[in-house]
């Protein structure tokens, strides 16, 4: 299995118009991100199929993990190292029948809430938010904020990578609560320099 990255880029190409998913992708891994997921839910399954494809190879050249969010059969067809599922995607342990043990597979985890038992039950990582108010995605519930972020570090037995408005100027503070790294959108896609954003947040994920 692939690493889980502390430094998750993903991309999008909604929020912005600028960059395709490659070219952020590029970006991303130029500042230093090690592990990018391809988020796109307009794209016709082709196309999915043939933008995932481009960003593996990207990927593959500088051995950054590669994870693509919600769809198992092109995560499978394009041999990516994981996905990220929704709460309305397929199960986990769906999934991991379909994947096998060696792919990666990220849950998207919104609730304080004790540790699940059952290993079946259990993603290899959670993106656990919105942390802080964000524009990249219509949320209808309020933003979790550290406190909850940090009890839930305690409580859960995998990975949990903070997501949701999270920025150079807070990473800090989320990085502080014991979390095990960030996954960001609009904090490097839409600043004026992307590549220089994400070396700047490789610095304080990475505490140097």
């Amino acid at each position: 299995m692939k690493k889980i990255g502390k430094l998750c880029v993903i991309t999008d190409t909604v929020i912005q118009k600028k960059y395709s998913h490659a070219e952020i992708a590029r970006m991303a891994i130029k500042g230093g991100a090690d592990m990018i997921q391809f988020r796109d839910k307009q794209m016709s399954t082709s196309d999915l199929i043939n933008t995932a494809y481009e960003i593996k190879k990207i990927c593959s050249k500088s051995n950054v993990t590669f994870i693509i969010n919600d769809r198992v059969d092109v995560t499978m067809i394009v041999d990516a190292d994981g996905v990220h599922l929704g709460n309305d995607d397929i199960p986990v342990e769906e999934a991991r029948k379909l994947l096998g043990k060696d792919k990666i597979i990220g849950k998207t985890y919104h609730k304080l809430r004790a540790r699940q038992k059952k290993r079946k039950e259990e993603a290899d990582y959670f993106g656990f938010g919105h942390i802080f108010p964000t524009n990249s995605k219509v949320k209808t519930t309020r933003p979790i904020g550290l406190n909850d972020l940090k009890q839930s570090v305690l409580l859960r037995g995998v990975p949990l990578l903070a997501i949701g408005g999270i920025t150079i100027d807070n990473a800090s503070s989320v990085m502080e609560t014991g979390v095990h790294g960030i996954a960001v959108i609009a904090g490097v896609i839409k600043t004026d320099d992307p590549v220089q954003s994400v070396r700047t947040l490789k610095k304080i994920v990475y505490g140097k």
